[in-house]
């Protein structure tokens, strides 16, 4: 995903973006966007996310997706600071699923940040006008990748908070006759100190609003920040507490059907044959509607539909992949890894790994692997749709990116963009499965078309289970060399799959000798965005072989990542500070293990210790510290609430995330056998956050990567087990190591 916007975003700004910039003027696009959001004439839109009224309210447009990340609240907040807002006078709206809201600064956050391509100040103004019109045509307004803080943030609500502050100090000089040197920015008003004159933004965002938006305003230090750096109480949380906040499942229109499906369970079958003559008649039927791969049975209510499906006969036809397993993906992977010389691909490769390998007498090898994993978000995925008689369609759902469903549906039904309506909802969770993979919105889209009322399709949390788009198997693959001083001089690594981000399996540590390399793997298994995409993989693999390794060389894990840390100070400041906060070296109780981990994602550099205790063979989170290093946290406090959503998420992957395929199917179906960890198992957890001088990092999903490894690492440290293989839930510690039992 990132990567195909790159190409596109790079290639319109090398190759003609020029041309597409000067045809789309943010003032052009402003005056577009007000007819989606000014309700009278007491209110006035100053840039495209910034709406003032008369009152000196303060609307920021938010043009992401809350999933508990507390986007909603961080990014008003970033505009605000610029502004030089009254925060008490600051409201919240997501941004609607309209062209005139796509989202530009994604384009320039991946351009910048993604492809690291220089911008001189001169053409800042032109890149703007150019990523504008690429995310336009790349209906480009998603919710995923932890960009929101590091691009929409920074490129985007800065920069209109910062443009919007000038446009209303211009206004007022104009207004008063009086030099623009003599005013200044204060608490939502304008200030003219000389003559002790004042005056609220609501009363200047009018003239305000009829300005050119200046595409470099001068932008604040971070030393003045009054804002930014305070923690402040999320905007979604009153109506989360009083349950008035409206997810996709609590949509409720006129003559509304609800429809459930019985999706095919084996991957590619199709519906060969199926009998609706019995459930026709079940009390509150509709209709019985054949889609691609699945029956759905729409009905009055949603227990009809689902007591109808449930008995609906249904053929499906069989596929090559009708006795697929997971012994044989992995043989499969396996088969492939040792085919890397002929059909693998170069990551990393730095010096001469293999020939210092071959001559060096002490190597270490190792393989690693990690099942398949589903969302399991709160809510199932659900959706209604209602396509109207005048040829318009209108859906509402809780998705990570409107703007690109929206477009989905006009291809799907054949209506144009400008016919079909998004109407966002709240999310009962995401993760990465309300991006891109929609075939629940898809399959309602289907059932909706010829129903001319509005249909909600629920899909039952089996068939979320079952039908989702998974996090990837992956296979790793390690070996490594230590020198006469026990010190590592080649580290090479064959993985399965290069995913997104491309750097997930790169090492932080001053190795040498380095030759990382993949080869794909074909499965029929349909994958997607998970949680922190490869870097939930890579962060267990290395952290887990860098802990070998210091076991090799007999030294202390954190000793050992130190000392390959020492020319990269922030790494090392981090890696210290969860070190001590931790109390590394202190004695613990018998029984109990302490292990450690280092992880760079999405900008941000996260090391966590977990410590946990062994009782019956069972393995018991007691302690984790987590430090992370985000540049600077623009809401201290969700940072540490996502540092413990991340590491729950990451720790209930490790101990018991499997999804495991027989016979062409996912084996698991419900919480019963895909567990979650709940919170009489849940570790105390402590989290410290540094400021820094680095880009701004993510937050959302940083939290996730390295915790598998601490908690792998703590295991090995109490019991002598390496786990290698995830989930820990199917080793049994009651055995001693095998070096033990001889």
């Amino acid at each position: 995903m990132v990567s195909r916007r790159n190409f596109l975003i790079g290639g319109g700004i090398v190759g003609g973006g020029l041309i597409l910039g000067l045809s789309l003027l943010p003032e052009h696009r402003r005056d577009s966007a007000a007819k989606y959001v000014i309700d009278n004439e007491n209110e006035s839109l100053l840039t495209t996310w910034l709406k003032i009224d008369k009152d000196n309210i303060i609307t920021v447009y938010v043009p992401h997706s809350e999933m508990g990340q507390g986007v909603q609240t961080a990014l008003p907040m970033m505009l605000a600071e610029e502004l030089e807002a009254d925060w008490n006078l600051v409201r919240m709206e997501r941004a609607p699923g309209e062209t005139e809201f796509a989202n530009g600064t994604l384009a320039k956050g991946f351009l910048v940040g993604g492809m690291g391509v220089s911008i001189p100040i001169a053409l800042d103004g032109i890149a703007n006008y150019s990523t504008m019109a690429l995310a336009e045509l790349a209906n480009l307004q998603i919710t995923g990748g932890s960009t929101a803080i590091r691009f929409s943030g920074h490129y985007g609500m800065r920069i209109q908070g910062a443009a919007a502050k000038e446009m209303l100090l211009q206004a007022a000089a104009n207004i008063w006759q009086v030099p623009l040197s003599e005013l200044k920015a204060e608490n939502s008003n304008i200030i003219h100190p000389k003559s002790n004159r004042t005056a609220t933004y609501g009363e200047l965002a009018q003239q305000a609003s009829l300005m050119e938006i200046p595409s470099n305003p001068t932008l604040k230090d971070r030393s003045d920040y009054k804002i930014v750096g305070t923690s402040k109480p999320r905007f979604d949380i009153p109506a989360k507490i009083d349950g008035s906040l409206l997810y996709g499942a609590d949509i409720n229109l006129p003559d509304m059907k609800i429809a459930a499906v019985k999706t095919s369970p084996v991957f590619g079958a199709e519906v060969a044959s199926y009998d609706d003559s019995k459930v026709s008649q079940m009390s509150g039927v509709r209709k019985v509607v054949k889609l691609p791969g699945a029956i759905a049975v729409v009905a009055d209510g949603f227990w009809q539909a689902k007591q109808a499906v449930d008995e609906l006969p249904v053929e499906f036809t069989e596929t090559e992949y009708s006795h697929l397993n997971s012994k044989e993906i992995y043989q499969q992977y396996s088969d492939d890894l040792d085919k890397v010389d002929e059909t693998g691909a170069d990551d990393v490769i730095t010096g001469n790994a293999p020939a210092v390998l071959a001559g060096s007498i002490r190597t270490i090898k190792s393989e690693y692997r990690v099942p398949f994993l589903a969302h399991s978000a709160m809510e199932p995925v659900n959706s209604t749709v209602w396509l109207k008689d005048d040829g318009s369609v209108e859906f509402w759902a809780g998705l990570q990116d409107a703007l690109t469903a929206k477009a989905m549906l006009s291809e799907l039904l054949q209506i144009p963009m400008d016919k079909v309506t998004a109407h966002h909802t709240a999310m009962g969770g995401a993760f990465g499965r309300r991006a891109a993979t929609l075939n629940f919105l898809e399959q309602n889209a289907l059932i909706a078309k010829d129903m001319k009322v509005p249909i909600k399709l629920i899909w039952t949390r089996e068939e979320d289970m079952q039908q989702d788009y998974y996090r990837p198997a992956i296979t790793s693959r390690f070996e490594a060399a230590l020198d006469d001083n026990n010190e590592p001089v080649a580290w090479v690594n064959t993985y399965i799959g290069k995913n997104e981000p491309p750097e997930a399996a790169h090492i932080p540590y001053a190795i040498e000798n380095q030759q990382i390399r993949f080869v794909d793997s074909k499965t029929p298994i349909p994958f997607g965005p998970w949680r922190s995409v490869a870097h939930s993989q890579h962060g267990f693999f290395t952290e887990s072989f860098v802990d070998e390794l210091a076991n090799a060389a007999n030294k202390d894990t954190y000793q050992f990542r130190r000392d390959l840390l020492k020319h990269s100070p922030r790494h090392l400041k981090v890696l210290d500070m969860v070190a001590q906060k931790a109390d590394w070296t202190s004695k613990l109780p018998e029984s109990w293990g302490r292990g450690i981990a280092l992880q760079t994602s999405f900008q941000s550099v996260v090391a966590q210790v977990v410590e946990v205790s062994i009782n019956n063979g069972k393995v018991k989170p007691e302690r984790v510290v987590c430090v992370i290093d985000c540049g600077h946290a623009i809401n201290p406090d969700n940072v540490t609430s996502q540092m413990e959503s991340g590491i729950i998420y990451g720790m209930t992957a490790a101990l018991y995330g499997d999804i495991s395929i027989k016979d062409g199917r996912v084996q698991q179906s419900n919480f019963h056998d895909y567990e979650m960890l709940r919170m009489s198992e849940s570790p105390v957890i402590e989290t410290y956050i540094i400021e820094s001088d680095a880009p701004l990092g993510g937050v959302g999903e940083p939290g996730t990567p390295a915790i598998a490894p601490a908690l792998a690492n703590a295991v090995y440290d109490a019991t002598g087990n390496r786990v290698r293989t995830l989930p820990i839930k199917h080793y049994d510690f009651t055995y001693k190591p095998e070096a033990e039992q001889a």
